[in-house]
């Protein structure tokens, strides 16, 4: 029976993707540990990552955005909590909306995803309630590791650091993992692969939670979020966590369709459309809190950044899926775009840049004469690639224009400690 309803679930079926919608309700939005490596202080309504949301609804409010949903997306057939805190640590919340949404559809299916530290007191209602899904986030099994990733665990009614907090997560995550495959549920893990702190550790995580009855793993990509302990760490390259998924498929299924999606995701795993749906019912908004101020610094440079964007307003495109620069031109706090570069101007031919070499290539060559790169993400390896030639790559998500300034701040700050 399981299998047949994972047929059903993009997320753990990838046959299932490309047939199916997911619909993901944000009504938790507390959290009771804090990860190294996550930041929720703000809302880029064009960023897909875990912990974002631009509402949070009340268990009410959920039931009516599911109705107006499932009107509109027939192929909707699984409704999952992600957070944008912990599914459990929102735990009245959470219950009341599956109850909620299963009077007006008793076919739909239920997934939840949490970090498990509240796994062995609510397994058993996760069972009874009749959610078939579960994701557990486990980057690690071994303490001294977890105290690295965790800054702090908040469970019954005390904090916990290092070590001490770790041990108390991981022994309750693997109680929980336990628990829920033994009673049927399908579990799914996931595991967040940073470079130097936990990658040499992953195959043991796979093979301990296979142990403990998960039936696929998801390795994803470490991805640096502003405001975080960790934003300073290289981003983790997919070419290295596809290696990573290979050594490990032999042990356990692995995911490789993920796209660490936000808490409010709605529609195909390939296409979120939750921009459609916001605000059709009533929600407390989560107020967009820019990174910096948008109030430009006094500067005395003069300086031309690059700068993606598909809305010509906020910096809210991927680095790696841009097709063209904006180039703007920066001094006495005032700005100006000069031009727009598309990137086949620097191929030779429309051939020459199928390989991502080439196309690496072509994008250093037409950004060569800036000073910096203002997008929304970016990889490693590329940033390197790009300062060997001078051009310094800042990664926001908000305004072009207090990007701007805020990249000339980056400039400034570096041009001083030079």
């Amino acid at each position: 029976m399981a299998s047949v309803l994972t047929d059903k679930h993009p997320c753990f079926s990838s046959s299932a993707q490309h047939k199916y919608a997911r619909m993901h309700l944000p009504v938790a939005p507390r959290c009771n540990i804090s990860c190294n490596y996550c930041s929720r202080k703000f809302d880029c309504v064009n960023e897909s990552r875990p912990g974002v949301t631009s509402e949070v609804l009340s268990p009410g409010d959920a039931l009516e955005k599911f109705k107006k949903v499932k009107a509109a997306i027939p192929n909707l057939s699984v409704v999952g909590i992600a957070g944008p805190g912990d599914a459990l640590a929102d735990w009245q919340e959470t219950r009341e909306t599956i109850e909620l949404i299963k009077t007006a559809d008793a076919n739909m299916l239920f997934c939840l995803s949490t970090n498990g530290l509240l796994l062995p007191e609510y397994a058993p209602e996760i069972v009874k309630l009749g959610v078939k899904h579960v994701t557990v986030t486990v980057n690690c099994i071994d303490p001294v590791v977890g105290a690295q990733i965790y800054g702090a665990v908040n469970y019954q009614g005390n904090r916990y650091l290092g070590t001490e907090g770790a041990e108390i997560l991981l022994s309750n995550q693997q109680e929980g993992i336990m628990y829920l495959a033994g009673h049927g549920i399908v579990v799914k893990v996931n595991i967040v692969m940073i470079k130097m702190v936990n990658d040499w550790h992953i195959p043991d995580v796979v093979k301990k939670v296979k142990k403990l009855g998960a039936s696929l793993t998801n390795i994803m990509p470490f991805l640096p979020a502003q405001g975080s302990v960790f934003s300073g760490l290289p981003q983790t390259s997919m070419r290295d966590v596809n290696d990573m998924r290979t050594a490990c498929a032999g042990e356990l299924k692995q995911m490789t369709h993920c796209r660490q999606c936000r808490a409010d995701a709605i529609g195909l795993l390939s296409q979120d459309i939750s921009n459609e749906f916001r605000g059709c019912a009533a929600a407390q908004e989560v107020e967009q809190v820019e990174p910096v101020a948008s109030k430009p610094v006094p500067f005395v440079g003069n300086y031309k950044i690059a700068v993606t964007s598909k809305s010509d307003k906020l910096v809210d495109l991927h680095f790696g899926h841009a097709e063209e620069f904006r180039i703007y031109q920066v001094n006495n706090n005032r700005y100006e775009l000069v031009e727009t570069r598309r990137l086949e101007k620097y191929c030779s031919g429309s051939a020459d840049c199928d390989s991502e070499d080439k196309r690496r290539k072509a994008i250093l060559t037409a950004l060569s004469d800036c000073d910096a790169v203002l997008t929304m993400r970016i990889g490693y390896q590329v940033q390197k690639h790009l300062l060997k030639r001078g051009v310094m790559a800042v990664e926001y998500c908000y305004t072009i224009e207090s990007g701007l300034f805020y990249t000339v701040e980056q400039l400034e700050l570096k041009s001083a400690a030079v």
